[in-house]
């Protein structure tokens, strides 16, 4: 008997500037905040420096429906973005080295960002093959072109891993019209197979504030009726990442 499990890692990466809008701008700069005052300056020494302001009103932090105001001088230019981290996954299903068979499994992430300009999920495993036991593995899922393959399939001699993201916020790859991947805007359930590589995918995206957007992943493992599979416990370290637009 095969048994299976995905170690989860979950990470959020802070990357570029946060800032939601700038005051002013030219072909040679822009200006991402101004001050209103009638004094200020700027002091140090060799154990100092500091940075003043003298008759600025409205500081603070203002929000609504609509938006968040951090107000003041050099006040915090505001952004936030965080990610669930699910537990780790054991693919069910039964996969033996007789007869072969197929496992899943699944995890959901939410992300929420107050950053107008959105986010990106991205997908990674540790390793390539991702899927491996004691020096025995199922190859990385090969689809039949360039995009993911509409319907999950292995050959009868072969042994596979891969994985499909599904929700509101899935990049264009992982969309069909029903028949085909990266195509249409439909987001058919258990459909548009791939491989999971050491380099990021992209897998959602969204280009505005979310409150709690929820991308769910599923694994798949199968071995074909002819493949033989060696015996042992096969797992995959999965690091999905979010990172701020």
């Amino acid at each position: 008997m095969i048994r299976y499990l995905l170690a989860i890692i979950c990470l959020f990466s802070l990357t570029s500037s946060m800032a939601l809008a700038y005051v002013a701008a030219s072909s040679n700069y822009r200006l991402q905040s101004d001050s209103i005052n009638f004094a200020g300056v700027r002091s140090n020494s060799a154990n100092f420096v500091m940075e003043d302001t003298v008759g600025e009103l409205g500081t603070g932090t203002s929000t609504s429906a609509s938006y968040n105001l951090h107000a003041g001088y050099q006040a915090m230019q505001g952004g936030t973005l965080s990610i669930t981290a699910p537990a780790d996954v054991t693919l069910s299903g039964t996969i033996t080295d007789t007869d072969g068979g197929q496992a899943n499994g699944s995890a959901t992430w939410t992300v929420s960002t107050d950053n107008a300009a959105g986010y990106t999920l991205a997908i990674k495993a540790g390793a390539s093959p991702a899927f491996t036991s004691s020096g025995n593995n199922f190859a990385n899922y090969g689809p039949t072109g360039v995009d993911p393959d509409f319907t999950w399939t292995v050959a009868a001699t072969a042994k596979e891993f891969g994985f499909t993201p599904e929700g509101t916020d899935i990049v264009a790859a992982f969309k069909d019209n029903g028949t085909s991947c990266n195509a249409g805007s439909s987001d058919t359930a258990s459909s548009c197979w791939t491989a999971l590589t050491t380099t990021d995918q992209t897998i959602s995206r969204k280009t505005s504030a979310t409150s709690g957007t929820d991308t769910l992943v599923r694994f798949r493992a199968e071995a074909g009726a002819s493949a033989t599979p060696a015996t042992g416990v096969y797992s995959a370290a999965i690091t999905v990442t979010a990172t701020a637009l």
